[in-house]
């Protein structure tokens, strides 16, 4: 029997494309992107997000460093699309650093979930995102008071998938595997990361990607929660 549920933040609750193209938008034209040679502002969304989601990738793998992740998203990016390396404006990072978490689009139905789970189970988070960020994401859109534990794989000292994330959170939230139940965005992270913890996992996966026979259960919209619990 399930008694408490872990849910990754970011692409899984907290929009992070969403949220990422209103600010970058704003710092488009702030920074006069175009007169530096990027031509439209959906082009370097679109790049952005390709590198972005690429090097986060590399990051739960522990692959890179998030001084790293931090350091080329934009660099890359700006270079990708032509731009000279002296116009690019280096302080860029730091404001979207700033800015982005402080935008406040959940996805679809992720309030009325978490308020019908909250009467039935104990609600924690699990993230890999950066401990600042996250902290400001869940004040910001008032999500603190659903959750018992928020996890954040900076405190930990380990990324999903790593099996010693998992053990801390259950650990520090006296559960047993059996009890509980991941519900994150990544195959890798969050889905791969929990089963072969040997907890079990569903799968969120609002863009409906082709999903492996091994992934048990699937979930294209929020809502659905309310079925399976």
């Amino acid at each position: 029997m399930k008694k408490h549920i872990f849910f990754d933040l970011d692409h899984t609750l907290w929009d992070f494309d969403r949220n990422a193209e209103e600010t970058l938008l704003e710092l488009y034209e702030k920074y006069e992107l175009q007169e530096r040679g990027v031509k439209s502002a959906a082009q370097f969304i679109e790049i952005y997000t390709e590198n972005n989601h690429r090097l986060w990738a590399e990051y739960h793998l522990g692959k890179v460093t998030k001084d790293y992740l931090r350091e080329n998203r934009f660099k890359s990016t700006f270079l990708s699309l032509g731009m000279n390396p002296e116009n690019i404006p280096y302080e860029f990072e730091d404001e979207y650093v700033n800015i982005s978490p402080t935008k406040t689009k959940l996805f679809e139905g992720a309030v009325d979930v978490l308020n019908y789970l909250q009467e039935k189970y104990t609600l924690h988070i699990i993230s890999n995102g950066f401990k600042t960020t996250t902290t400001t994401k869940l004040q910001v859109c008032d999500l603190n008071k659903y959750f018992k534990n928020v996890f954040i794989s900076e405190d930990i000292g380990h990324n999903k998938p790593s099996p010693h994330i998992f053990k801390q959170a259950l650990e520090v939230a006296g559960a047993f595997k059996e009890e509980a139940i991941m519900i994150g965005d990544s195959l890798e992270a969050d889905i791969y990361g929990a089963l072969n913890f040997g907890m079990d996992a569903i799968f969120f996966n609002p863009t409906q990607k082709l999903v492996p026979e091994d992934v048990p259960l699937t979930i294209t919209h929020l809502k659905e929660l309310q079925e399976i619990f």
